[in-house]
């Protein structure tokens, strides 16, 4: 088994407006929250201009989220989050070992019993949500990796391997908003794109299945120093299996995340755990510069600096939302 592994991490997300923006609330999920496979050293955020209010609180899925309010004018916005986290590894999963995929299904389908708290927990995250519509063409796309009677772990790899196979990473095919089967038309997108096509392909077969908010620690070329903002903002998947609980699935680069990935958050899709998500008055158009940088505590003094322009590629998602308020 591997050691565990620490990590600083710079989230800097930047607004430039258009206009002034009069009044705003912001919700931010930048601290990662407490699991058995890791935990926080150290976290600092920094706000400018500084808010109103602050709240820090947890949200609907047990996240630590940060409630902001702004009640002046400003031109622009500025969060950075700075954080010192420890990885640590987990056991090898035998996939062959968990229950036929059918016995999972059948499982978390209702029944009139009573259910545990683990699978009363498991089962929110079994039905369609804002980002991940559940639709026939989701379950014709994973036929083929659900084979009768096969392990669910092993059909749940499958299709982790087939979106890895079939689809192109590119962050200039989709936005936030692409409705997914447009993604499943286009086979192109980035990870937030893969792990909502994942997410309702096993969701419309009837498994329990989350999306992940995190980093991912992304390797500089042969002979380079690692590049401040270099990085993105991650996501994969987490399948609920009644054996083994919660498993964590990478579509975007087909492996089962270990020391590598630091988690944010979870939920049912990405609109549940935005890194920073706002209603505002006013700002005309606009849109964030995010520069995000993971780092080995060992690397720390080993550092460049570029702009986010020149983030790696397989680790991308939308980062920020912004929404004007209802009239």
């Amino acid at each position: 088994m591997s050691k565990s592994q620490r990590y600083q991490i710079l989230h800097d997300t930047h607004y430039r407006y258009a206009a002034p923006v009069s009044l705003a609330q912001q919700l931010a999920h930048l601290w990662p929250r407490a699991c058995t496979r890791q935990r926080c050293l150290y976290n600092e955020m920094e706000i400018l201009p500084p808010p109103s209010q602050r709240q820090d609180t947890l949200d609907a899925f047990g996240n630590p989220l940060t409630r902001l309010a702004f009640e002046r004018p400003h031109a622009e916005l500025q969060v950075k989050a700075r954080l010192m986290v420890e990885v640590f590894p987990h056991e090898a999963y035998a996939l062959d070992k968990s229950p036929p995929w059918e016995q999972v299904r059948e499982k978390l389908a209702y029944h009139g019993g009573a259910l545990s708290a683990e699978e009363l927990e498991a089962v929110r995250y079994r039905v369609e949500s804002p980002f991940v519509r559940l639709k026939q063409a989701f379950v014709d796309y994973a036929e083929d990796c659900f084979v009768a009677q096969q392990p669910f772990l092993q059909a749940v790899a499958a299709l982790m391997d087939k979106i890895f196979s079939e689809f192109t990473y590119d962050p200039e095919a989709t936005l936030i908003a692409t409705p997914l089967l447009e993604v499943l038309e286009s086979r192109r997108g980035v990870c937030q794109d893969f792990a909502h096509l994942m997410l309702a392909c096993l969701r419309a077969r009837g498994f329990a299945a989350r999306y992940v908010s995190g980093y991912l620690l992304t390797h500089p070329p042969a002979g380079q120093l690692r590049m401040i903002g270099a990085d993105a903002s991650h996501a994969w998947v987490s399948v609920y299996c009644p054996v083994l609980g919660w498993v964590d699935f990478d579509p975007t680069n087909n492996l089962l995340p270990d020391v590598e990935h630091i988690t944010l958050a979870w939920g049912r899709d990405f609109a549940d755990v935005s890194p920073l998500r706002g209603v505002i008055l006013g700002g005309g158009n606009h849109d964030p510069e995010v520069r995000v940088t993971v780092m080995p505590a060992s690397e720390m003094p080993q550092v460049q600096t570029q702009s986010q322009s020149q983030s790696p590629p397989r680790t991308m998602t939308h980062n920020a939302l912004q929404v004007p308020p209802r009239t």
